[in-house]
């Protein structure tokens, strides 16, 4: 198959031949897309990444050498823009919740139709993301259906947050971009990302998944 502009490239990581020989030849049967190459484990992965820099990545979470999330975690470190959409048969929540915040544009099982497959890798090169059987807007969602808040009567730590900042965390928990919070309060969105720089600096997180994950854990948002 030649290689057109309008071309996703695709990278296969699994361990099973019969797999990955299947899933390439119902990629390559499918307009638009093209297989650059295929992986049997997390090292091999991780030099095919760097080599073919494909657009998007099938990652199976159970490989020899370096399982699914340690690869996520290398390619952290590398200057690639590849989107990452993890197979598997079954997964954990707490894998679910560490895939993405490793980076992982989706979750998509290996039983899934074919049609599932191709949307879901449309959808995160549209810059979507993808759980399951659906495409998210915003991994801040996924996590909140992933991990419902616990119900605990335990200690809560203090974390010097005022009033409004943690007002500001409900509202990304809620889904709202720094534009719709700006708009709610009245402040501009450099305003917003003031408030977000302070939060960050106290909580220790770095971007908006991590905190959320930490307000879930913490409950920073029961109070209100």
């Amino acid at each position: 198959m030649n290689n057109q502009p309008e071309d996703i490239g695709i990278l296969i990581a699994d361990d099973h031949p019969i797999f990955r020989e299947g899933l390439r030849k119902v990629l390559e049967a499918q307009p638009g897309f093209l297989v650059l190459g295929e992986a049997a484990d997390g090292e091999q992965t991780l030099k095919l990444a760097r080599q073919l820099k494909p657009m998007i990545l099938l990652l199976d979470i159970r490989m020899p050498h370096l399982s699914g999330l340690e690869v996520l975690r290398e390619l952290k470190t590398l200057a690639i823009p590849i989107r990452t959409l993890v197979l598997t048969a079954a997964l954990e929540k707490d894998q679910m919740l560490e895939a993405f915040q490793l980076g992982a544009r989706g979750i998509i099982l290996k039983h899934a139709p074919t049609d599932v497959l191709f949307q879901s890798i449309r959808s995160v090169v549209a810059g979507q993301f993808w759980l399951g059987y659906e495409s998210v807007p915003d991994p801040v969602q996924a996590i909140l259906e992933i991990k419902p808040r616990a119900d605990t009567g335990a200690s809560r730590p203090k974390f010097c947050l005022t009033r409004r900042e943690t007002e500001i965390i409900a509202l990304i928990e809620g889904g709202y971009t720094n534009k719709d919070i700006a708009k709610k309060f009245g402040v501009s969105e450099h305003t917003v990302k003031h408030h977000l720089s302070s939060i960050f600096g106290k909580l220790g997180v770095s971007n908006r998944l991590e905190l959320v994950l930490f307000s879930i854990d913490h409950h920073l948002t029961d109070c209100l």
